[in-house]
């Protein structure tokens, strides 16, 4: 799908939140794809990295609720990242049939390079916003995330 040019979009289009949402999350996804390029690393690797660190060891079938991968992908992530030993994985000792993954020092200290990266492309993406506009957009997009995303009654 191509990008249209943005003076010839139709107003009617041009005017839809959901469009422009869209649109912006198009060139967000591959300002974040390309910004962490530079490190050598993926998006699936951040939110791998970061949801051990802040949850601790889990199974890959956590890791992948937790962090909104599918467990496929999630395998081949955690084996990129086991690679390069920012992660270890071991056999869950209450269920051998699985592996608990667990976050190394090495794992923090690339999580700590991804996070410093990920604030530039933050800042390179938001870059028209003042501050207080960046705090506003953030705290309505993630409202509008949660409306359409907590669990049904």
């Amino acid at each position: 799908m191509e990008n249209p040019e943005p003076d010839v979009v139709p107003t009617r289009l041009a005017g839809l939140p959901s469009w422009l949402i869209t649109q912006t999350a198009v060139r967000a996804g591959r300002l974040v794809s390309d910004g962490l390029a530079t490190v050598d690393a993926r998006g699936y690797h951040f939110r791998l990295l970061a949801t051990l660190d802040e949850f601790g060891p889990a199974s890959q079938a956590a890791l992948g609720r937790r962090s909104g991968i599918h467990v496929s992908d999630v395998v081949a992530a955690l084996n990129e990242l086991a690679e390069r030993e920012f992660v270890v994985r071991a056999p869950d000792p209450s269920d051998r049939r699985r592996n608990v993954v667990t976050i190394t020092a090495a794992g923090r200290r690339q999580l700590r390079r991804l996070e410093k990266r990920l604030a530039e492309v933050q800042d390179d993406l938001l870059a028209p916003l003042t501050p207080d506009e960046r705090a506003d957009l953030t705290r309505l997009l993630a409202r509008v995330l949660a409306h359409h995303t907590r669990p049904s009654v």
